[in-house]
């Protein structure tokens, strides 16, 4: 299956930790009825996504809100536990980090990526998803590890 624009986002599951360990959270909670930005990447801290692509939706979030957007997401086939740590590191907590870490979104979308070459296995490929209430809007997929299409600056100019 691949995803495309003007389709309800697909059923499937994120991982994000709590107080009590992981805990699963289904799409539907987290993207119906609001306007979010769901971003994509090969992996948490690595060099792209950690100093350049994450950044600057930190840098521009108060411009993303003025926009109408109510919620960013980071998704990655890391293990929640990782995510949270990366979480934590950009010390800002209107952008919250889930853990696609059995690739299930990975493998539904058809955002993906093989970093095998390098030791990284398939990942989710660099991409950033415009969603409103529950529908795709605007998918801005790297096609892999580049940065480009999904950084902050393009997806503000769309909005």
């Amino acid at each position: 299956m691949k995803i495309n624009q003007n389709e309800v986002f697909p059923d499937t599951e994120f991982f994000k930790m709590s107080d009590s360990g992981p805990k699963s959270i289904k799409s539907s909670d987290l993207f119906n009825k609001l306007k979010v930005i769901l971003i994509g990447v090969p992996g948490a801290f690595t060099p792209t996504c950690n100093d350049e692509h994450i950044p600057g939706y930190v840098s521009l979030l108060d411009q993303f809100l003025a926009a109408g957007i109510e919620k960013i997401y980071i998704v990655a086939n890391n293990d929640p536990f990782v995510m949270k740590r990366w979480e934590k590191s950009f010390d800002n907590e209107k952008i919250e980090f889930l853990s696609d870490g059995n690739g299930v979104f990975r493998d539904i979308s058809g955002l993906e990526t093989d970093l095998s070459v390098v030791g990284l296995g398939k990942r989710l490929s660099r991409f950033a998803i415009y969603i409103d209430n529950g529908v795709i809007k605007k998918i801005f997929n790297e096609n892999g590890p580049g940065l480009d299409s999904s950084k902050a600056e393009n997806v503000l100019k769309f909005l």
